[in-house]
């Protein structure tokens, strides 16, 4: 077994806790009740605004495709003095080339989806082929699929053994380890997973893919974050999260935005900590932007669509 955290104790997973359905569901409602002052609200519109993976990984993705969202990274509402760029964009690993010289030396991370995402069915060798080539072409973060199949066989050592062996094959880029809590069903195996992944070297853990339904849950977050707590509690190592998939409104962003604030706290408000994995958020997000600095709506057709 490959263990990249040779210093931390790798427990039996098992056992990891029990997660209270009831309980997890009812924390994170009262996450959307909070009432938040108008200056905080931008605060945290332009925050949720820094944090996002701007993605396209659809098969009709061409190099002008990828380009356009580019400019658009860089570019999001050129009229609005001061606005942040977002975190990455996100794209298959044979757009990655083209999407690191689009965006220059903008600061914009480029991540690429490796392990035959979605679905993860691939063999291993393939796997790492897949992240080598992604890292090689430049990406600077990899999103991989866990292999699910094997997970809900009971697997676990299986699971670990491949994360740690992509993760190895990363490099010096961040690796992203997808749960695809959708096909895991119950909170008590997101749980686990999400332990398995941090144990097994995942610099974030991440939700869902967004090719499935249901994808990012505000409950299913908190049930991540919470492992993430955890298991900074236990190692002192910080681990990232992203929910992805389903969080297109700038409301619905800023109720994550308060549930990571207090479960995790300050220390993760920001997008080496936090992202969101999210296609139409960035609009909605302009959108709200505008309308407290101006009062007024804009129509969405003043943003590009891409």
């Amino acid at each position: 077994m490959i263990d990249t955290n040779m210093s931390l104790q790798i427990p039996d997973f098992t056992l990891s806790p029990r997660v209270d359905q009831v309980g997890v569901e009812e924390r994170a409602k009262r996450f959307a009740t909070r009432s938040i002052k108008t200056s905080s609200k931008v605060y945290l519109l332009k925050l949720a605004l820094n944090m996002i993976d701007l993605t396209t990984l659809e098969g009709k993705d061409s190099e002008g495709k990828v380009k356009q969202l580019c400019y658009k990274a860089q570019h999001l509402h050129d009229n609005y003095p001061g606005l942040p760029t977002v975190a990455a964009v996100c794209v298959y690993p044979s757009m990655v080339r083209i999407a690191k010289k689009a965006l220059g030396n903008s600061g914009i991370k480029v991540a690429a989806v490796a392990t035959a995402f979605p679905s993860g069915q691939a063999p291993k060798d393939v796997k790492i082929k897949d992240t080598k080539y992604a890292v090689s072409e430049g990406a600077d973060e990899i999103d991989m699929v866990i292999s699910r199949g094997k997970f809900l066989e009971g697997d676990y050592n299986f699971v670990f053994d491949e994360i740690a062996e992509i993760k190895e094959a990363c490099g010096t880029a961040r690796l992203k380890v997808i749960l695809e809590t959708g096909e895991l069903v119950t909170y008590d195996k997101v749980r686990r997973a999400s332990d398995i992944a941090m144990y097994a070297g995942a610099d974030f853990i991440k939700t869902s893919t967004g090719k499935i339904q249901p994808a990012a849950t505000m409950p299913v977050t908190l049930v991540m974050l919470e492992a993430i707590r955890d298991f900074y509690y236990k190692t002192g190592k910080k681990i990232a999260m992203k929910p992805a998939g389903g969080i297109s409104k700038a409301k619905l962003a800023v109720h994550y935005l308060v549930m990571l604030q207090e479960t995790l706290g300050q220390g993760w408000m920001n997008n080496e900590w936090f992202r969101f994995g999210a296609s139409s958020l960035a609009n909605d997000v302009l959108m709200q932007l505008e309308k407290e600095r101006t009062g007024i709506y804009q129509s969405g057709n003043y943003f590009s669509i891409d």
